[in-house]
């Protein structure tokens, strides 16, 4: 079986027609243990509140949505015992907490992030860190 680490940015890819969700439906395989920190589930709300403040979803849309993510097999993680880490590599990346978390549970967890957040991969790309990144146009 395979272990990722997933972020919003794919997660919301399983729900709506973005770029990319084809690769992110896959992963909904089971031959895929997926893995995120709690911190995914406000970021995921908070894609799809945006997508309602620009137009592009309704109300009973987003709430569909974000009721459909609770029966994704997906292993939550506390983000406190994170934390310390994900400060450690945003000091060291220039990247923020927020992605840093999803980092450092990949990282604990021993296996790759999985994003569609193209700058968040391109800058970790060429640092000793590449090896826990994944784009998901490329898994």
């Amino acid at each position: 079986m395979k272990v990722y680490v997933v972020d919003a940015s794919v997660a919301v890819k399983w729900y709506l027609p973005e770029v990319h969700a084809e690769p992110a439906a896959r992963l909904l395989a089971e031959e895929y243990e997926l893995h995120a920190p709690d911190l995914l589930l406000p970021e995921f709300g908070n894609i799809l509140w945006k997508k309602f403040m620009r137009g592009e979803l309704s109300q009973a849309e987003v709430r569909s949505i974000a009721k459909a993510l609770a029966v994704v097999p997906l292993r939550i993680h506390a983000s406190q015992p994170l934390l310390e880490g994900a400060v450690e590599l945003a000091l060291r990346t220039s990247r923020t907490v927020y992605d840093c978390l999803y980092l450092a549970l990949a990282i604990h967890l021993g296996c790759a992030l999985v994003t569609a957040d193209d700058r968040l991969h391109n800058a970790l790309q060429a640092s000793s860190l590449s090896s826990y990144i994944r784009h998901l146009g490329g898994s």
